[in-house]
């Protein structure tokens, strides 16, 4: 897929296979790179499926390479983010989850009220 594997470089892949850690990209003739959970998009990923699945063809910056392993480090949203467009995969997600689940803020907002009592009980036996 591509000719030239050299760290700074954006490429093109394929998504060949995800784990909770990562997802392994295809760079062709043979090769291939992981992108770490922490490169998928800024903030937190949960579900790696969530951003990309098996078969996806996405484009990649290549961090490092090892080349006594031959292991190939990359990034997703060192991509996006150089779109100037910002258009990270899967920035409306939460939204998503919190306007469908009808939990989210409000849930936190209830339990604060109870977390408190439990604060101050745990407070007032501690001074006993």
């Amino acid at each position: 897929m591509n000719d030239q594997i050299e760290v700074g470089n954006i490429v093109k892949g394929k998504v060949t296979g995800i784990q909770p850690y990562g997802a392994f990209i295809s760079l062709g003739e043979d090769k291939q790179g992981l992108v770490h959970i922490s490169e998928i998009t800024n903030g937190f990923v949960r579900d790696i499926h969530d951003y990309v699945n098996v078969g996806d063809e996405v484009s990649v910056k290549v961090l490092s390479i090892d080349k006594e392993s031959g292991k190939i480090s990359l990034s997703l949203k060192a991509v996006t983010e150089a779109d100037g467009n910002r258009k990270e995969l899967g920035k409306n997600h939460l939204e998503e989850i919190l306007n469908s689940s009808g939990r989210g803020f409000n849930s936190l907002k209830e339990k604060l009220v109870e977390w408190i009592e439990e604060s101050k009980k745990s407070h007032l036996m501690q001074k006993k």
